[in-house]
């Protein structure tokens, strides 16, 4: 089952940067590279702004070095989460740059 969840989000974020990056070229805007990971990659932050409201709704913590822990954990996982789904969309957008400018043909 923790797989099938981990395919789901591989898959999402490859289908959310390449759709973005098609949209960002035809704007002819051709510096994706950033931006492809940062589309998939803002992830993170959300998922670190959730762990507040997760800490001030559900968990009963009481203490400065054990909310310091919390949030020190929480920073960690979500910069690795955010690095993770960041070059899951940046290497999706070069694959799909490369498929479409190799098509073109140059005669």
């Amino acid at each position: 089952a923790e797989m099938a969840i981990v395919l789901i989000l591989i898959i999402t974020c490859a289908e959310m940067a390449i759709v973005l990056c098609y949209f960002q070229l035809c704007n002819e805007n051709y510096q994706w590279q950033w931006r492809s990971f940062l589309n998939t990659g803002s992830a993170g932050i959300f998922l670190f702004g959730y762990s507040f409201v997760y800490f001030s709704s559900t968990l009963e913590i009481m203490g400065f070095v054990s909310t310091m822990l919390y949030f020190s954990y929480m920073f960690i996982c979500s910069l690795l989460f955010g690095i993770t789904t960041g070059t899951i969309g940046f290497v999706s957008s070069w694959w799909f740059v490369l498929q479409i400018y190799g098509a073109v043909k140059v005669d």
